[in-house]
């Protein structure tokens, strides 16, 4: 195993934290924590959502003040001029002009409507209440000669750098309606008003107001009526993840319960009459030395000593099963035990302790402390055929920290817990162990480069010499 700092060792990658674990108390996930993520990431969609409609109901608030301006203008002309108009117009006969004209300043001119002309088809204006325009000729534009041809009402901004707009110029952005009247005599003439913009603008800041104040109330109404809902939710899944821990817990101990059963069991009924054999067996040898029979001593003193070696397997594994040194003698004579137990399986293991002897943990702390010791060491062999162990218990902080380091083939942390082998959920139940007992466990390998493994958990006061 390389020195520490000749290696590059992989990131730590966290496989569970318990509330109560190091770092965590900050950190622990609680319900309005939850919650509150929940309703940021609902605001932040929320208000794209109504800057969206909001400005699409300005643009719509827009284009309604528009055909507002529109709808105004047709009303004008079928109300106010069509019935004054003349044909005597056309050739701008003086009274027929003045009957447009009073017509026009009487009941069209004002606040909104601050221009009028009206169009012969030839482009020559044949009345304006500007009377400098009044005879002039200007070519009409494709959108004024298509109204004319074929009878609609257009709204467009107005074009104040055209001829034919001189003396528009200075009042501002002028919104342009157009639209085809008739003399008595059947001949069409383009009627065209023009419009101060503000009006478009204070009409369409109304609607939009309206539009937002529907679309954002709408909005809240929803936010609140999924605030119970939401709450409901977060509940329930807290109330699950409490389950589970509880279920967990409760797996560990009938493990740890059921192994204890077992452990005693074997001891005092296997382990006992095993005992009792080799004994039986090893008097048998000494009378067959000294009956007329000594050919039967050998193979009796190799049964005995084969049942010794049974004997002694069977002592190993009830260590791994359920320590008893964890309960009587604690958490520093059982982990001595465990990696004793490695070591006589042709293991190179090394175990380093605080020198002022281990801090006093909780029996639970202990089992979990013991229960990861135990299980990260049998990957090492099994898995990682690892040539040399280093366990390490520290005291740092007021807190146990475990360190299992091997020099085997490591793997891939990430692929692992993405895709664990058939069978294979050692990782996520580890973490679930070490989550469940408010400690936090952490891994870090990578092919090739062996394995750590390190156990934050925090102790109770008191040490244990």
């Amino acid at each position: 195993m390389l020195p520490a700092d000749d290696r590059n060792d992989p990131a730590w990658v966290v496989l569970g934290r318990g509330p109560g674990g190091i770092d965590d108390a900050q950190d622990a996930p609680r319900t309005w924590r939850v919650f509150g993520q929940l309703v940021a990431a609902a605001v932040i969609v929320l208000v794209v959502v109504a800057f969206l409609g909001l400005a699409a109901s300005r643009r719509i608030a827009e284009q309604e003040s528009v055909n507002d301006a529109a709808r105004r203008t047709d009303l004008v002309a079928d109300a106010i001029v069509g019935p004054v108009l003349q044909d005597g117009l056309l050739s701008q006969e003086p009274q027929a002009v003045a009957a447009l004209d009073s017509a026009v300043r009487a009941g069209v001119l004002g606040d909104a409507i601050v221009r009028v002309k009206v169009w012969d088809a030839d482009g020559t204006i044949v009345y304006s209440d500007e009377p400098r325009l009044g005879g002039r000729r200007f070519p009409l534009g494709a959108d004024e000669r298509e109204a004319l041809e074929h009878p609609s009402t257009e709204a467009e901004v107005s074009d104040l750098s055209a001829p034919e707009n001189v003396y528009e110029r200075g009042q501002g952005k002028l919104l342009e309606v157009y639209r085809p009247v008739w003399t008595p005599g059947g001949t069409p003439l383009l009627f065209e008003t023009y419009s101060r913009y503000d009006v478009v603008t204070d009409r369409s800041g109304a609607l939009w107001r309206g539009f937002a104040g529907i679309t954002l109330t709408s909005l809240l109404l929803f936010v609140v009526l999924m605030l119970p809902v939401l709450w409901t939710l977060v509940d329930r899944l807290r109330r699950a993840q409490r389950s589970r821990e509880i279920l967990l817990q409760r797996a560990v101990e009938a493990s740890d319960e059921e192994r204890r059963r077992i452990a005693a069991t074997l001891h005092d009924g296997v382990v006992q009459e095993l005992a009792g054999s080799s004994f039986v067996l090893a008097g048998a040898a000494d009378q067959a030395e000294r009956s007329s029979a000594p050919e039967l001593a050998v193979p009796l003193r190799e049964a005995a000593a084969t049942v010794r070696a049974s004997i002694k397997g069977l002592r190993t594994l009830l260590v791994d099963i359920y320590p008893a040194s964890l309960a009587t003698a604690g958490l520093g004579a059982a982990l001595t035990d465990l990696v004793g137990g490695l070591a006589a399986r042709g293991v190179a293991v090394r175990l380093e302790l605080p020198d002022g002897g281990v801090p006093h943990a909780s029996d639970e702390q202990d089992r979990l402390v013991y229960r990861v010791a135990q299980e990260t060491l049998r990957n090492a062999v099994a898995h990682a055929h690892a040539s040399l162990v280093v366990v390490r218990l520290d005291h740092v902080d007021d807190a146990l920290v475990l360190t299992v380091e091997d020099d085997g083939v490591g793997f891939d942390v990430a692929e692992a817990l993405a895709a664990p082998p058939e069978g294979h959920f050692g990782l996520r139940l580890l973490g679930d162990l070490a989550a469940s007992s408010g400690a936090r466990l952490e891994v870090s390998s990578s092919r090739g480069q062996g394995c750590r493994w390190r156990l934050t958990a925090r102790e109770t006061e008191g040490t244990r010499a």
